[in-house]
């Protein structure tokens, strides 16, 4: 399963639901996990650490597994970012300087 960063336990939650075809409430009785933090988990509400999601990929008879990212998928998600730090620089205040003063060249005798 491919997603990006913003909202990937959400997604992943999602997928192992889907997958697996568990109404959320069995998932979590499966994992040892209030059904109410797997649903705020499910929504993007919270975020769960690396242990809870392998918990809840595990109540579900799934496991979580770790696989080199596409070089497409980096240089999108190397995009994503630039786009958003250049968003973050633009909209910062600005406040123009106008005109750069020099101080005046020394004249040395020689």
């Amino acid at each position: 399963m491919q997603t990006t960063d913003e909202g990937c336990a959400a997604k992943l939650i999602g997928e192992i639901s889907r997958r697996t075809e568990l109404r959320h409430s069995e998932l979590a009785r499966r994992a040892g996990i209030d059904r109410s933090v797997l649903s705020a988990y499910a929504r993007g509400r919270r975020q769960p650490s690396v242990a809870a999601l392998a918990r809840i990929a595990r109540g579900a008879g799934l496991q979580l597994e770790l696989a080199p990212a596409t070089e497409t998928e980096s240089l999108e998600r190397q995009a994503r970012v630039l786009e958003m730090v250049l968003d973050l620089a633009g909209s910062l205040p600005f406040k123009g300087r106008g005109e750069l003063n020099y101080p005046p060249l020394i004249r040395l005798s020689t």
